[in-house]
């Protein structure tokens, strides 16, 4: 992990195999079984309530070994890594299709956020180790880009093959793909060497973070911001929808045609980052989200939520790759993964925070409450990120010259 690179001999487009088809793959396998996995552990026996659980602990498993995936990553290697966590995947979703018992579901899907941190951790740190500054903003936001569009596709192919099938093909879908996602990673990705430092106990977790305070203490937070308000739509929207009269179909619309948005900037905005700096997409980024989040409480209408919606949508596409690329600019080259692996735990604490977040203003106030608080934290979280954080691209200024081709 020497993240030692020459901009003049790097270019993106050699990660499109060793990277990008292995994430996409590995994101419709996950978009195709997350919509599935509750109606599947209630078809084999399993209460609304346990099924229900199951999707929640998907996302405990991801935040409990955030922490080990980085010292894993560290360990191991980011090819190692990344190869463990398909293989396990594959053996984890045959055991999710082949299930005799709704018992041994829950185990799985503990295991399977394990598994995504592990990918998203050692995927993460390969690509901070293989490209150089001036360029991470549009390889980190293609990823984004790889994982976004596969999540949409997901969902469609996992229909189809529920439709053609039964429910349990989604699973085997999702086996296939992280088969493929390994076979590619064996064959394609470099070896990296562990991180010595790191091992040898010079930079265990809590050196990292002690060393590091003053990153997560700014940084961090905006990133946070970020994961709450992006968390925190998928709950205010839909609930609104409700509350104005909104039937199920006309919600998945405005979830549709947002999503659809917000697919269409990543590459765009990996520009941005790359020539003006990471400031110049995450502040718009927080300033959009809030505004939109701000303007569903106004909304009375489906024209008018739709139109929250979509500026909500823009402004998450403005931050697509934006928390991956803070955190690879800031993380050290020794103890990069257990740098890594903190950082990914602020963010999905922002993931799991927002929807929790909303329901316990909810509980104590209203729904529009709940919108203008989370605008609120967004709009913080852009202060802290204008005044707060030093711009990462500053440190390391690339001469002048053209921009390298991708």
């Amino acid at each position: 992990m020497n993240g030692n690179v020459s901009p003049a001999s790097f270019r993106i487009r050699s990660l499109t195999v060793p990277v990008y088809l292995p994430t996409f793959l590995f994101a419709v396998g996950q978009g195709a079984v997350i919509p599935v996995m509750p109606l599947y552990a209630i078809e084999i026996g399993a209460s609304p309530a346990f099924a229900g659980f199951l999707v929640a602990l998907r996302g405990i498993g991801t935040m409990a070994f955030d922490i080990p995936a980085g010292i894993m990553v560290s360990r191991l290697g980011e090819r190692w890594a990344m190869l463990a966590a398909t293989a396990v995947l594959f053996f984890i979703a045959v055991g999710f299709a082949l299930a005799p018992a709704t018992l041994l579901l829950a185990p799985l899907a503990f295991l399977m956020g394990c598994t995504w941190a592990v990918w998203m951790l050692a995927r993460l740190s390969y690509a901070t180790d293989v490209s150089p500054l001036d360029q991470r903003g549009r390889v980190l936001s293609l990823i984004g880009g790889s994982n976004r569009i596969g999540n949409f596709a997901g969902p469609f192919i996992g229909a189809a093959g529920a439709t053609l099938i039964g429910t349990d093909a989604a699973f085997y879908l999702q086996a296939l793909l992280a088969l493929a996602a390994a076979i590619t990673i064996f064959a394609v990705v470099r070896e990296t060497p562990p991180d010595h430092g790191a091992a040898a106990g010079g930079h265990p977790v809590l050196g990292v973070l002690r060393e590091h305070a003053a990153v997560f203490a700014t940084a961090g937070l905006a990133s946070l911001a970020i994961q709450v308000l992006r968390s925190s739509r998928q709950a205010v929207i839909p609930l609104w929808g409700d509350r104005i009269g909104l039937d199920a179909a006309q919600v998945s619309i405005i979830f549709g045609l947002s999503s659809a948005l917000d697919m269409t900037l990543f590459y765009p905005v990996g520009i941005v980052m790359d020539r003006w700096g990471r400031k110049f997409a995450g502040v718009p980024c927080l300033l959009f989200m809030s505004a939109g989040m701000l303007f569903v409480p106004l909304s009375d209408s489906y024209l008018a939520l739709l139109l929250a919606s979509l500026l909500i949508s823009f402004g998450n596409g403005l931050g697509s790759g934006i928390n991956m690329t803070l955190g690879s600019d800031f993380s050290p080259a020794v103890g990069r993964g257990e740098f890594l692996g903190a950082w990914r735990l602020v963010t999905d604490l922002g993931t799991a925070g927002g929807p929790l977040l909303v329901s316990a203003i909810i509980g104590v106030s209203s729904l529009g409450a709940a919108a203008v608080a989370t605008g609120g934290i967004g709009l913080a979280g852009a202060a802290v990120l204008t005044f707060l954080v030093p711009e990462p691209l500053r440190r390391h200024r690339p001469a002048a010259g053209p921009a390298p081709g991708a």
